[in-house]
């Protein structure tokens, strides 16, 4: 079968978060999925098959790290959905069943695609002890981010702190379900961005992760109260970086971003 790796959130080869996606005819067992996604070794993998029977999505899909099923993502969406597009195998808006509910990819003329995904639902916290330490940095605000992004996200004093941060992987893991979203304010938005995040996810094998769409649905709603507007673009400033354009509306945040494909071959096993 076909295996594409995609690099999301970015227009260029070798940037933004690579994805493994294959469409498949229906999905097999678990195990072998975990397998394919520890072989593809990337932050997910993405596994999809077309329903034909389900009025209200197109596509059933499903994300794998190396070492975890999720329950939500945002690039290996993104990535899927250019595959669909530039296979022919989906023309239009694509509506994935998934395990955070329906997901909608729509394409835009520039070739990008806006994202349709649940806003998180933030919720102010204390700052656990321990935390700075593991992080490296002193945050000013933590926020439990809900059950489909399962993150605590804390704010840092600075766009320098954030980028500087060398966190003890290993320590973070014992403060959130996944890891910990670092964040703060941009300090020139005159660069095309309005805050900056890293993220780092080691409860799913994954020490940083380049460019995370289902981080930035909480993101968007922390910086648009803060910042007065719904739409922002954020930048996830990890080794390979990447921009993400956010809308929040209500209880749904819409993710922009393009993909390209950087590999096309085929799976033996």
């Amino acid at each position: 079968m076909r295996i594409r790796i995609v690099d999301a959130f970015t227009d260029r080869p070798f940037s933004g978060n690579p994805a493994g996606v294959l469409l498949l005819d229906a999905f097999p067992a678990d195990d072998w999925l975990q397998k394919v996604a520890l072989e593809v070794n990337h932050a997910e993998t993405a596994f999809a098959h077309r329903l034909s029977d389900d009025p209200g999505a197109d596509w059933a899909l499903r994300w794998f790290t190396p070492a975890a099923e999720v329950a939500m993502c945002g690039h290996a969406t993104l990535a899927t959905a250019h595959v669909l597009r530039a296979t022919g195998a989906h023309e239009g808006p694509v509506r994935f069943a998934t395990r955070s509910g329906v997901l909608i990819a729509t394409p835009r003329e520039d070739g990008s695609f806006t994202l349709d995904f649940p806003t998180a639902p933030l919720t102010a916290s204390g700052i656990p002890d321990g935390v700075a330490e593991a992080l490296g940095a002193e945050p000013l605000t933590a926020c439990d981010t809900g059950p489909n992004v399962g993150d605590l996200l804390v704010e840092l004093a600075d766009e320098k702190t954030v980028r500087a941060l060398t966190p003890d992987h290993r320590a973070l893991g014992a403060f959130s379900e996944r890891g910990i979203i670092a964040t703060a304010r941009a300090e020139d938005p005159a660069r095309g961005y309005d805050f900056v995040s890293r993220c780092f996810f080691p409860n799913v094998g994954i020490d940083e992760d380049p460019v995370t769409g289902s981080a930035h649905t909480a993101l968007a709603p922390f910086w648009s109260e803060r910042l007065g507007r719904p739409d922002l673009t954020g930048l996830q400033a990890s080794p390979r970086s990447g921009l993400v354009r956010t809308e929040v509306r209500g209880d749904r945040t819409l993710l922009g971003g393009s993909a390209v494909t950087v590999i096309d071959g085929e799976l033996l096993a």
